[in-house]
């Protein structure tokens, strides 16, 4: 009896590993379908406020998903995000860079719009979506003029402030460039500058056909 049940164990045990090269295979092609699609990319990197960002990229006339690179490296969409120098809120601004943007912001005649008249008078509103993005959208953009369109050096400037970027730009110290930003001397800066540009191509990837993220004249 032994002899006899003995092939048909081990048969079955054949076609059952037999199954499981076809069983993985099936697994593999429904994991590439997934992940090829761009809802399970948008899964992954998933931008918050979008009604937010896109008004107030639209107001100042700044890339949308630019905006929203800074904001996901600048605080991961956490509107409670205080820094250890006192930067508030998504796009982690210090009160007295947020208090002379909005009074630069009033004191514009042209491109004010209704934006502008909502803006408070004082900071309690900092940490709020809708002042915070509105406010750090036109700065970003500021900051980019200043630089004469550069937007790498003034994503630079964001975070080690225009005087500083200039001074290395004025001395050879770093030529401005994406690809060169290892030339930054500014370890925080250089680290920042490379993460906002890394999130700003896959939002691109990922958000960049879609019209409700182009940017609007």
């Amino acid at each position: 009896m032994d002899n006899h049940s003995q092939p048909g164990k081990r048969r079955t045990r054949f076609i059952v590993l037999k199954g499981r090269p076809l069983l993985a295979a099936v697994l593999l092609i429904v994991v590439l379908v997934v992940i090829s699609t761009n809802s399970f990319w948008r899964m992954m990197y998933p931008i918050e406020y979008q009604s937010n960002i896109q008004s107030a990229a639209s107001f100042a006339k700044v890339d949308p998903l630019l905006i929203a690179s800074v904001i996901r490296v600048e605080s991961k969409f956490d509107t409670q995000d205080v820094s250890h120098a006192g930067a508030v809120g998504l796009m982690q601004l210090m009160p007295d860079t947020a208090e002379w943007i909005a009074d630069t912001i009033r004191q514009q005649t042209t491109g004010s719009g209704g934006a502008v008249n909502r803006l408070p008078k004082d900071d309690k509103q900092l940490a709020s979506p809708q002042y915070n993005i509105l406010i750090g959208s036109w700065y970003v953009q500021n900051l980019i003029q200043q630089f004469h369109g550069n937007v790498t050096a003034g994503i630079a400037a964001y975070n080690a402030g225009p005087k500083r970027v200039q001074g290395w730009l004025s001395t050879g110290t770093w030529d401005g460039k994406l690809e060169d930003i290892n030339q930054i001397p500014v370890g925080e800066t250089r680290h920042f500058v490379d993460r906002v540009f890394y999130n700003y191509n896959l939002y691109k990837k990922i958000y960049g056909r879609d019209p409700q993220w182009q940017v609007h004249s």
